[in-house]
């Protein structure tokens, strides 16, 4: 079950998104969604498409594991597809393109995920979005809570884990049961999943308090997030890609 999970997950290498500053990629990814939202014509989409494979190369992510985390997300998309394949066939184009740009849309932010440490993707965030304090919006807390979200999604796939592996001690396996039968078997490991769930996260609520972070305002960080000039690059590849697409729905 872990290894379908991959949302969360960091994989650690050398490559040139790995030594993007995460406040970089989470632009390009900002950039890339607005520019992709007006897209129409397949030029349009044949760029995005060879902008996301780029990045996927350059990130050095096994594409066996880009294809396993899409394919659940994949599976459900194809449900309206199928729809109109069989009711009403004149909205299939549209249903095309619409799969096609979410799919580049959640490729880009895997490979977000799995190239940037949760921490550093927290401090991108936070950084970014530093100006609206002055607004009275706790962006330390909201970055140190998407972090948490993230940081926690392979943490309950491993608790699934754990509670399969429990029941199969017992002599019982969930792949032995089929049909219904599997899908009632799943919803039977929604409580106890919940359970240890809350239990870690108010392990992690009292450590955080025991170490009297509070609301992170003011707080210092060891690693001083800096451009370099591959950021500057990343940048104007992609501001060419967002005039570019506007060139083309013309």
């Amino acid at each position: 079950m872990t290894d379908t999970i991959i949302l969360g997950q960091y994989v650690p290498s050398d490559s040139v998104i790995h030594r993007l500053d995460p406040r970089t990629k989470l632009l390009l990814l900002v950039a890339f969604t607005m520019g992709s939202m007006h897209l129409q014509a397949p030029s349009g989409y044949i760029a995005a498409t060879l902008l996301t494979g780029g990045q996927v190369l350059l990130s050095r992510i096994p594409l066996r594991m880009l294809f396993r985390a899409l394919r659940p997300i994949l599976f459900i998309l194809l449900l309206p597809m199928l729809y109109h394949l069989l009711f009403n066939q004149e909205g299939l184009r549209n249903e095309l393109f619409a799969l096609w740009r979410i799919l580049l849309l959640v490729s880009l932010a895997l490979i977000l995920t799995l190239t940037t440490k949760p921490l550093d993707l927290a401090k991108g965030l936070e950084q970014l979005c530093k100006p609206l304090t002055r607004l009275g919006v706790p962006v330390e807390a909201l970055a140190l809570t998407v972090m948490l979200a993230i940081r926690f999604i392979p943490t309950i796939t491993q608790e699934l884990d754990r509670i399969l592996v429990a029941q199969q001690a017992r002599g019982y396996d969930i792949k032995d049961t089929k049909g219904l039968n599997r899908v009632q078997a799943y919803i039977q490991l929604v409580i106890p999943l919940l359970v240890t769930t809350l239990a870690r996260a108010e392990q992690l609520a009292m450590t955080i308090e025991a170490r009297a972070y509070g609301n992170g305002k003011g707080r210092t960080s060891y690693r001083v997030l800096k451009y370099a000039r591959m950021d500057y690059a990343a940048g104007g590849i992609m501001l060419a890609y967002v005039l570019l697409g506007i060139l083309l729905e013309r």
